[in-house]
């Protein structure tokens, strides 16, 4: 079964709190809630090395946010990233503007 992960960008996510899962046949996908890029990155750190193989980002990630997931997982995981601008969860601003 593949295991993948969203991860998005919240002010005040907690991601032990704020995650679902949902389980299909082949594809095992998580959804986790962060509050910032370093929380993102140790999130990230930890879901290559429970096995996850994809990892996609919000929107709110900017160029710099995807880049600093790319670097965390050191190629154990493909990311990929929804693109905006600007995002309208960070006040219409992009995250590497914010964080």
């Amino acid at each position: 079964m593949l295991k993948a992960a969203f991860i998005f960008l919240a002010p005040g996510a907690d991601p032990v709190k704020n995650r679902s899962v949902v389980d299909t046949p082949s594809v095992s996908l998580v959804s986790i809630g962060v509050e910032n890029y370093d929380v993102a990155v140790s999130v990230a750190k930890d879901l290559v090395k429970d096995g996850f193989v994809a990892i996609e980002l919000c929107g709110g990630f900017g160029h710099l946010g995807v880049a600093r997931i790319a670097e965390a997982v050191e190629g154990k995981a493909a990311v990929g990233a929804v693109r905006f601008d600007i995002h309208p969860g960070l006040e219409n601003k992009s995250g590497d503007s914010v964080f």
